[in-house]
């Protein structure tokens, strides 16, 4: 069961991870070489398949490694400290990571939103948005690219640079041709794209669903709806012409995304029925073969028609409400918005906007939605600026990375699971940023645009009504901005827990240089400026009635070697953890083995019940408090079950350690042998 860490750090968006998560997964061996990976309060465990070969010193050599640990039946520990979290989500982005590692990811955030849904409650509703999700993501990046080509072009028509360049009749210089057909490529062969990839994600050859899709974009295949006796039809948008007494409707596939999909979910089916009935030895030739014969003709005849006309019965549907109240539409669509991308329900949309461009040569829905967006990004620039004063360094990094990605391109997953949905203090504001965009937008009759772009900064100027467009999502990105500055986005516990974890992250890295010179207790005067007359700051009590054991013999080499902290253990002859003085609960971790406290004094103290007691999940443990509670000496944190403890193999010795000594002059053991709870365990003297 993963365990957070000590010093709480805020989770983000797996990004680029960086080179010590590559060099440490590299140092032990690879990603093949993990069978289980977790992290405790300062160590990232790992459970490998062979643990023999490693070089320690070259895992202890990597930047942010505090040391390493090898344990026995192939488990290894690498100790970070207070960083552990970040270090362990730097790990999971990695790519060959994806399959690795168990805890609060990025995918346990977007599931748990699922289960809130409709996509929570029905498996096949879910598999459904799952398939149309993998068919877009994988050509995201396309699309930006080409949006920022059309933006572009419209950027020119607007100042007059070129005529309008989408409108009827309209024929451009060459030069100016060419860097139309830049975008064209993308947009005109996306049915073939998304064929290929909802075709593999289906379990279908994609190349054979590539090739099916392409059939009905030949120019021949396009040239049989001008033959002699076809029938024109739909306004002229489609022929219709007899193939073996059989009609065919000939319409244009550009931009097409319901057909491909209807047909590889089709083609799915086919290829799964068709590998039930043919021989494994030459499944190779007739699966592909029987496949075209099969699906060329009923994708041609039916399942494209299908599409086409199904789904712009959906855009005029959507169209017809937009029709009847512009204002209505664009207030409700920004609204929406942010319930249904963290379901995935947003994908059918964008199908529809893809599909408005072709059918309509325009849009109507992006626009509310860039409301959204903006809304979005406004609350994490909120977020940001409450980083930067408060010191939140790793909270800054989170939010300018999703900051960066939002303006320039459009995208609010890092926002939207990297921070509002993990702190729903958020969300409240972020929707009056909403409503603030969509009125604007409504008052102003709508806009409308030409091209499927992400609404960023950059493609402003693909709307019709740039400053209309512009007001509003201006609107939108200020007031979420400015509500969340005002009324912060955490909760009364996340801000106590915040300042603690801000103070212990700053100086880890010190701490952790200082502490691994130490392989005992540091005596007074044994550090620096410190000397035999220090000042006393103060005296902490051991938390447990027991038996002191000194910080060398303590059972665990990440401890007895000081990487940690600095302190001593006690062996239990209780059953009950109370605190040994006044402060907060900075980390009351839910398995109860571990308790992190910022006492009065500022010394941060680390409180962990056994060795490897992390392992037992919870079993055996009575959590008295919370992260956030306040605490006096003598409040109880847990009770124990030592018989549980001990017949799992754990040793019950509980280090008490500072983990911030380079604050202060001395650290002193004060007693030996027996001691009870509260008794003076502790001292700390100032610099």
């Amino acid at each position: 069961m993963r365990e957070s860490h000590l010093s709480l750090q805020h989770p983000k968006e797996p990004q680029v991870a960086s080179k010590p998560a590559a060099d440490i997964i590299n140092s032990i061996g690879g990603a093949d070489n993990i069978v289980g990976f977790t992290h405790c309060a300062t160590r990232l465990r790992f459970t490998l398949k062979d643990a023999s070969g490693i070089d320690q010193a070259a895992v202890e050599a990597i930047p942010l490694v505090l040391g390493a640990v090898p344990q026995t039946g192939n488990r290894y520990q690498v100790v970070i400290g207070g960083a552990v979290e970040t270090v362990y989500n730097d790990i999971m982005a990695l790519p060959e990571m994806k399959n690795h590692g168990t805890g609060d990811s990025i995918a346990d955030v977007k599931a748990a939103e699922r289960a809130k849904g409709p996509r929570g409650k029905f498996a096949a509703l879910d598999t459904f948005f799952e398939i149309l999700s993998d068919s877009f993501r994988p050509i995201l990046g396309a699309l930006l690219g080409a949006s920022l080509f059309i933006t572009f072009m419209a950027l020119m028509a607007t100042l007059g640079v070129i005529p309008a360049w989408n409108a009827p009749g309209v024929t451009l210089d060459p030069s100016w041709q060419f860097i139309n057909l830049m975008w064209q490529g993308v947009f005109v062969f996306l049915p073939l794209m998304v064929a290929y990839n909802a075709s593999k994600r289906l379990g279908a050859d994609p190349w054979v669903g590539f090739g099916i899709m392409a059939v009905v974009m030949l120019p021949g295949f396009a040239a049989l709806g001008q033959t002699a006796g076809a029938e024109s039809v739909f306004g002229g948008h489609a022929s219709v012409v007899q193939i073996f007494g059989l009609p065919l409707t000939v319409t244009d596939y550009s931009s097409q995304v319901f057909p491909p999909l209807m047909m590889a979910a089709v083609l799915g089916l086919l290829t799964k029925g068709l590998k039930k009935i043919i021989p494994s030895s030459v499944q190779l030739i007739f699966v592909p073969f029987l496949s075209m014969l099969i699906m060329i003709p009923l994708t041609a005849f039916l399942i494209g028609p299908m599409g086409v006309y199904g789904g712009a019965g959906l855009g005029n549907f959507l169209k017809s409400i937009n029709d009847f109240s512009p204002f209505i539409f664009a207030v409700v669509i920004p609204l929406a918005y942010p319930f249904m991308v963290p379901l995935g329900l947003h994908w059918p949309l964008n199908a529809i906007m893809l599909l408005n461009i072709q059918s309509l040569g325009y849009d109507f829905i992006q626009g509310p939605m860039g409301a959204w967006n903006f809304a979005c990004f406004g609350a994490t620039a909120g977020v940001l600026f409450l980083a930067i004063r408060e010191k939140d360094r790793l909270m800054k990094q989170t939010a300018t990375g999703a900051l960066a990605a939002g303006l320039l391109g459009g995208i609010s997953e890092p926002s939207l699971y990297g921070i509002h949905l993990r702190f729903k203090r958020i969300y409240p504001r972020m929707l009056v940023g909403c409503l603030v965009g969509g009125v604007i937008i409504g008052l102003g009759g709508g806009v409308k645009t030409s091209a499927f772009v992400f609404t960023s900064l950059l493609t402003i100027p693909a709307f019709d009504n740039i400053p209309l467009y512009a007001g509003a999502v201006a609107a939108s990105f200020i007031t979420a901005m400015v509500l969340v500055i005002i009324s912060g986005y955490k909760t009364p516990e996340q801000k106590a827990e915040a300042s603690a974890a801000i103070a212990l992250a700053a100086e880890s890295n010190e701490d952790a240089a200082f502490a691994s010179n130490a392989a005992a207790p540091v005596v007074a005067g044994g550090t620096g400026t410190a000397t035999a007359v220090a000042t006393l700051l103060a005296t902490i009590g051991s938390p447990v009635a027991g038996i002191v054991v000194p910080l060398a013999d303590v059972p665990d080499p990440v401890f007895s070697k000081g990487i940690v902290g600095i302190g001593v253990g006690v062996d239990p002859t209780e059953d009950t953890v109370y605190a040994p003085a006044a402060g907060k609960v900075v980390v009351a971790q839910p398995t109860g083995h571990a308790f992190g406290l910022l006492l009065d004094s500022g010394v941060e103290l680390l409180i962990h019940v056994g060795i490897d007691t992390v392992n037992l999940a919870g079993k055996g443990f009575d959590v008295k408090v919370a992260a956030g509670d306040r605490v006096e000496a003598g409040t109880p944190l847990v009770t124990f079950d030592r018989k549980v403890i001990e017949d799992a193999g754990y040793s019950l010795v509980t280090p008490v350690l500072v983990t911030n000594p380079r604050k202060f002059g001395s650290i002193d053991e004060v007693s030996s042998g027996q001691v009870t709870a509260g008794a003076p365990l502790i001292t700390v003297a100032a610099k």
